[in-house]
């Protein structure tokens, strides 16, 4: 899927057909949906449930934790703006579609 329809696809109701843990976490906080991104982020395990992880921590405001889950994600820690890390995080799971 492309990133301006996974874009786009926030503003429905409904969550696009096949999206694996990470890339529905994402959806669901583009959505407003925290909690249950993440959730869905914890359930998805893995370096990219880790990413995603992270983002939601950071978002939240739990640098600490947030630096943790990077961490276990194999990532650096984001210090530039959540739409922006939004938007990386996103790019990078839909590139291994």
């Amino acid at each position: 899927m492309p990133f301006a329809d996974f874009q786009k696809s926030t503003a429905g109701a409904a969550l696009p057909p096949g999206l694996g843990g990470p890339l529905r976490a994402l959806w669901l906080d583009a959505a407003g949906r925290w909690d249950e991104a993440h959730e869905a982020a914890q359930a998805a395990g893995g370096a990219d449930g880790a990413w995603v992880h992270a983002y939601l921590h950071r978002k939240e405001g739990d640098e600490m934790n947030a630096g943790y889950w990077y961490a276990r994600a194999g990532q650096p820690a984001a210090t530039g703006g959540l739409a922006a890390e939004w938007e990386a995080i996103a790019r990078a799971l839909l590139a291994k579609l």
